[in-house]
């Protein structure tokens, strides 16, 4: 079957970047073809405002382009990761004037808060949800502290709400997390049309033994990440195992300045993949204590990959995601002497933390790799095309999923596939 995957790639590359890649690579060793439609954000630079504003509301250039790759290349659905904010939703209708199903994956909130995290001032805010227009955070300049640009996100969200371009154009919305789908239902959208798929780990370097004597920390270095609290709580208990941070980001120099501080605390700037899943794996715990719900953090995928359990924040995605006391521990959000305690009482109890250790790598197995991704990804395309009225192609994707769930072409997943779109891919710098 051919589909075509549809994403915008941020300036700084980020989770859904990489889940794209991974997706794109995922069908491709399955025997799938796959085109690629990709634009990059940093066109933006060329671009007036203006320019920019329409574009995120409706990009005639990316419809045209679409139009000419359906056409040309005939695949049978669509499935965009990020069309914001050069694609636009433009690209939906384009994929229904040419009668291609549409899958959309939700790795945000942008469709129902202009900043995309629901956090303001660094706590959880939800005063969008629900709203036709996005009145308070236009009050607050919630996008990137600018009101003319978060007027402009939520006049795009209203415009599209308004003329039905996500009811009538989109199949079926994934959600990374049954926490996130509920969150999206409670902002106006259909359960019929909302299904949920974890992100995955592909390749993944199997079971580590964690004896590396540390905590590790990895993302992006911002305040909706809890990079406060992290580096509050190592500075509040001397008594904390050393800390390993992984990432760059807008708080860089905050936490350049703490490791030059607290020598227990190195930070390593930006990994490549495969060194980042070894630190991982070669950690005591990963400390995940973010302040906003999350969409479906893949860092604590990687660590249940490798056996490593995450001392977390008790709040949205990461609730549903780790087992309290079997998979790693909860702490309250924000709260950096509880982070502190929660730490203490892995790194106190070895046997603990290696039963622990066990449970992880079980639950990763369980739920979270690519073959159990596949199936699960087939079956969403499966009921997008008969959604679609395609019941042909529909019928072959079950067929699909049939022959892996009984092993009889289960194909090599080592990772020696290229994540790069490099059949028919349309990368347009505007």
């Amino acid at each position: 079957m051919k589909f075509l995957l549809c994403h915008n790639h941020y300036q700084q590359r980020g989770g859904e970047d990489q889940v794209f890649a991974d997706e794109v690579a995922l069908l491709r060793d399955y025997g799938h073809e796959v085109v690629c439609y990709t634009l990059h954000n940093d066109a933006i630079d060329q671009m007036g405002r203006i320019d920019l504003a329409l574009r995120t509301v409706w990009n005639r250039q990316s419809y045209r382009e679409l139009l000419a790759l359906i056409r040309r290349e005939k695949p049978v659905l669509m499935h965009c990761t990020n069309t914001f904010p050069l694609i636009s939703p433009a690209a939906y209708s384009a994929a229904k004037a040419e009668g291609v199903a549409v899958v959309q994956s939700l790795h945000n909130y942008r469709l129902m808060c202009p900043k995309a995290t629901l956090v303001r001032d660094g706590q959880v805010c939800e005063d969008c949800v629900g709203r036709l227009f996005a009145m308070p955070a236009i009050r607050h300049k919630c996008y990137r502290e600018n009101r003319l640009a978060t007027a402009t996100l939520a006049g795009m969200t209203t415009f599209h709400r308004l003329f039905g371009t996500l009811h009538r154009n989109v199949d079926r919305f994934i959600a990374l997390t049954e926490f996130g789908r509920r969150k999206f239902l409670q902002a106006g959208f259909s359960a019929e049309r909302f299904a949920v798929k974890p992100n995955f780990v592909s390749p993944e370097l199997g079971m580590a033994e964690g004896t590396g004597g540390y905590a590790v920390f990895v993302g992006r270095l911002s305040t909706e990440k809890g990079i406060d609290t992290l580096l509050t709580a190592w500075a509040q208990n001397p008594a904390l195992l050393p800390l390993k941070i992984v990432g760059d980001g807008p708080m860089a120099e905050v936490v350049r300045a703490a490791a030059e501080t607290d020598p227990r605390i190195t930070w390593m700037g930006g990994r490549p993949a495969a060194e980042t899943q070894q630190i991982i794996g070669d950690a005591a715990l990963l400390v995940f204590p973010s302040v906003w719900y999350e969409g479906l953090p893949k860092t604590i995928i990687e660590a249940f990959s490798r056996g490593t359990p995450v001392v977390a924040s008790q709040l949205g995605a990461m609730t549903e995601l780790i087992d309290d006391d079997r998979t790693g521990l909860l702490f309250e959000a924000g709260n950096s002497f509880e982070l502190a305690a929660m730490v203490l009482r892995l790194t106190n109890n070895r046997s603990h933390l290696e039963a622990m250790r066990q449970e992880a790598r079980r639950e990763f197995e369980d739920h979270y790799t690519a073959e159990r991704n596949y199936q699960l990804l087939m079956r969403i395309y499966a009921d997008a095309l008969r959604s679609h009225g395609n019941v042909t192609a529909a019928n072959q994707a079950l067929v699909e999923v049939s022959a892996t769930e009984t092993a009889i072409a289960k194909p090599d997943l080592g990772g020696t596939s290229t994540t790069e779109c490099d059949i028919a891919e349309v990368e347009v710098a505007q």
